[in-house]
């Protein structure tokens, strides 16, 4: 797997995971909807930990700055 995320969509998505998080604890979500939310920002946090989209790869979409 090549490194496809770049540093700020690595923090966009693990921001984007806690917001869920904290949603869900405070009893806002809740339901199917939170269900579906917490998968989703668990894998939004397991591919920026990998820094690895798959997605990405789909779309040829590359936000990790390539070095010369």
């Amino acid at each position: 797997m090549k490194v496809n995320m770049g540093k700020n969509d690595k923090v966009i998505r693990i921001v984007i995971a806690i917001v869920i998080a904290v949603l869900y604890w405070q009893g806002i979500i809740e339901g199917t909807l939170a269900y579906i939310l917490l998968a989703l920002s668990a894998i939004f946090v397991l591919t920026s930990l990998i820094s690895f989209c798959p997605l990405y790869t789909l779309f040829g979409t590359n936000t990790c700055k390539v070095k010369k």
